[in-house]
C-alpha cells in the first residue's frame, strides 16, 4: 500500500494505525507536497518525516517538488478559504500523482495521512481519492482515525516523540490569510539578502532538528524546551548622506519609532558616534572588525556575508550594554559629517522558539 504523507504529526499516528488494521500489508511512504511554501519549510517537514519513518521502519519515497506546476493548477483560487476550491484542486493534484506512483510500483491500494488532519474535510478527501482510484484502477482507503479520541492520541504521540508541529497547512495563500487573521507577521516568508539565519526562522528550526537527529544517532541525552523571547525582523534599511545612498549594515534589533529619521552626528564616546535624534548609533567597519575579530574589506562584503546572528548580538551588547536596547546601530565605512537620513522599517514582537538542550549523561 502506498501512503501519501503530508507531515510527520499526521503520518506518525496514521501509519501505526494502518499497521494495526492491515498487519499483512507492506506500507511505503510517499512524500509529495509541492504545495508547501517556502522551500525551507518543505525541507523541514521532509526532515521530520524521514525521522518518523526511520523510527517506524517504513520505507520512504520523495516525490518531485513541482511547485510551479502546483501554482499553475491553483491559479485564480489564491483567495479561496481553507477547505474551499483551492484545497480541492490541491488534494486532486497530490492524490493523482500518488495514484500514478502507486500504479507504477504495482500497488493496488493507496491512501493519505491527510485523512487524520483536523483541518481537512474527511468527506472532501474521500471524494477526491475515490474518484482518482477509479480512474487508475486502484482502491483508495479512507479510514477515519480521528474518531474515538483519535486526534487526542495523535497529539499525545506527536508530543511523546517530539515531532515538528507546524502551525499552518502549507501553502503560501493559506499562510498569508492565517497570519492576516492572527494579525501576526508572516516571518516564515522572510529571508534576508545576507542569508543570515534569523531567530525562530525555518532555517533555524532545520539546524535544530538536524542537531537533534545527530544527538539521537550518537545516543546523547537531550531535550527540546520552549522559550518566549523578543523577536525581530528588518523589512527595509537605507542610509542617505546628503540625499546620496551609501552602504550601511544594520545590527540586529535596530528600530526607529516611525521607521524614518534624519539628523546629524552630535558627539562620540570612544568609537561610538551618536546621532542627535532617535537614539541612533554609528560605528565604523574598522571598529566592527575589531569587535568581531573579522576582516571585512567592504560594507558590501559584510552586508552579503555577515557573521552569525548570535555574534552580532554580542557586538551589539558591547555598543549597547542593556539587553533590552532597541536603538538603531549602523555600521558604515566612515562616520558621516553631513546631513543624515535613515529608513529603518523593522518589527519587534513576542515569539516562542524551541531550544535544544544537551543533558548530562546519567551515571
Amino acid at each position: 500500500m502506498l501512503v501519501h504523507i503530508c507531515c510527520s504529526v499526521d503520518s506518525h499516528y496514521f501509519l501505526q494505525k494502518l499497521r494495526e488494521e492491515y498487519p499483512d500489508e507492506k506500507l511505503t511512504g510517499f512524500f509529495y507536497d509541492p504545495n508547501i511554501h517556502p522551500y525551507s519549510e518543505y525541507q523541514l517537514r521532509l526532515l521530520d518525516v524521514k525521522r518518523s519513518c526511520k523510527m517506524l521502519g517504513i520505507p520512504l519515497i520523495e516525490g518531485e517538488y513541482d511547485t510551479e506546476g502546483w501554482l499553475k493548477a491553483v491559479r485564480g483560487l489564491e483567495h479561496e478559504p481553507e477547505k474551499g476550491a483551492r484545497c480541492s484542486v490541491c488534494f486532486d493534484r497530490r492524490f493523482e500523482v500518488t495514484a500514478q506512483k502507486a500504479q507504477s510500483l504495482g500497488e493496488v491500494r493507496f491512501t493519505s495521512t491527510l485523512l487524520t488532519s483536523p483541518k481537512k474535510s474527511l468527506k472532501q478527501l474521500q471524494s477526491a481519492g475515490e474518484s482518482l482510484a477509479e480512474k487508475y484502477g486502484l482502491t483508495f482507503l479512507a479510514p477515519d482515525y480521528r474518531k474515538v479520541s483519535g486526534t487526542q492520541e495523535q497529539n499525545r504521540m506527536a508530543k511523546e516523540d517530539a515531532l515538528y508541529r507546524q502551525d499552518y497547512c502549507g501553502c503560501l495563500f493559506g499562510l498569508t490569510m492565517q497570519r492576516e487573521q492572527q494579525k501576526r507577521l508572516a516571518d516564515e516568508l522572510f529571508v534576508p539578502i545576507s542569508r543570515q539565519i534569523q531567530p525562530e526562522s525555518i532555517e533555524s528550526r532545520i539546524a535544530l532538528y538536524e542537531k537533534r537527529w545527530e544527538y539521537e544517532t550518537r545516543s546523547i541525552p537531550h531535550k527540546i524546551i520552549k522559550q518566549r523571547f523578543l523577536n525581530w525582523r528588518l523589512k527595509e534599511g537605507l542610509l542617505r548622506i546628503q540625499k546620496r545612498v551609501v552602504p550601511a549594515h544594520f545590527l540586529p534589533y535596530s528600530t526607529l519609532k516611525s521607521g524614518y529619521s534624519r539628523g546629524k552626528i552630535e558627539y562620540h564616546i570612544d568609537q561610538i558616534h551618536y546621532m542627535n535624534r532617535d537614539e541612533v548609533r554609528f560605528i565604523t567597519l574598522a571598529y566592527y572588525n575589531q569587535l568581531c575579530g573579522s576582516s571585512y574589506n567592504s560594507l558590501k562584503e559584510l552586508i552579503f556575508s555577515p557573521p552569525p546572528f548570535e555574534t552580532e548580538l554580542q557586538i551589539r551588547r558591547i555598543i549597547e550594554p542593556e539587553f533590552y536596547s532597541l536603538s538603531a546601530v549602523l555600521i558604515v565605512d566612515e562616520i558621516p559629517t553631513k546631513k543624515i537620513e535613515i529608513l529603518c522599517k523593522s518589527e519587534t514582537y513576542s515569539d516562542v522558539r524551541e531550544v535544544l538542550l544537551r543533558l548530562p549523561k546519567q551515571a
